[in-house]
């Protein structure tokens, strides 16, 4: 079997440390003992971007922003669904994932970094959330609503943060979070914040032949007309 090799550490602020490995091909991204993300499942992360595209499908000059860079599956995939004139801004709070996607995961990001419609930002997302004249909000912070990493990004997911993201959004905007579990809590707030919610259970990785396999979940949040 081959060994996991560790490639870097890097610092979160506020919490915790975040260890890139490599086995093989594969890469991953761990908290401690739990894995953030894994280069063999990236079903769901893709499922985020495409369903969020199709619900601001026909926008001109559509504005997308992405909070957490990632391994990049979400930035791909919205790549590969909007149009010319689109804008998409990725903020990722870690610098040193942005590095990891220039160097080890290179081949992985292939040439979404340097497509002129994006833009990559080494911020917290509540930074560009406050420029507003946003179409679409993908969040894929953290582990979702009870996340792991830091306890500074309850405010995103809070009532506070949610305000500040229904204001950020152009009318018919659209709010897309990724969570690793159900939260009925959250998708009160959610409503309490003026969307319209749906939520949808995706699976993690798409290939599986098997019924069984991590399932994940979506909230699509989306401001009326």
């Amino acid at each position: 079997m081959v060994p996991r090799v560790l490639l870097n550490t890097a610092q979160v602020p506020d919490g915790g440390e975040l260890r890139l490995l490599q086995r093989g091909a594969e890469f991953s991204i761990m908290l401690g003992a739990n894995e953030l993300m894994n280069s063999r499942l990236s079903g769901s992360e893709e499922a985020l971007a495409e369903m969020a595209c199709d619900r601001i499908a026909g926008r001109a000059g559509a504005r997308m922003l992405i909070g957490g860079l990632g391994m990049g599956f979400t930035l791909r995939a919205a790549l590969a669904r909007l149009p010319a004139d689109a804008e998409v801004v990725v903020a990722e709070l870690v610098p040193a994932v942005i590095d990891w996607a220039q160097g080890p995961m290179a081949a992985l990001h292939g040439d979404s970094l340097t497509d002129p419609r994006t833009r990559i930002v080494a911020a917290d997302v509540a930074v560009p959330i406050a420029e507003g004249g946003w179409d679409a909000i993908l969040l894929d912070v953290d582990n979702g609503p009870d996340g792991l990493t830091r306890t500074a990004n309850d405010r995103l997911y809070g009532t506070h943060g949610l305000g500040n993201a229904r204001r950020a959004l152009r009318p018919g905007g659209v709010l897309a979070v990724w969570s690793s579990a159900p939260s009925k809590p959250f998708v009160r707030r959610v409503s309490e914040a003026g969307f319209a919610v749906e939520e949808v259970v995706v699976r993690a990785n798409r290939g599986a032949t098997k019924a069984g396999g991590a399932r994940h979940i979506i909230w699509f949040a989306t401001v009326p007309e």
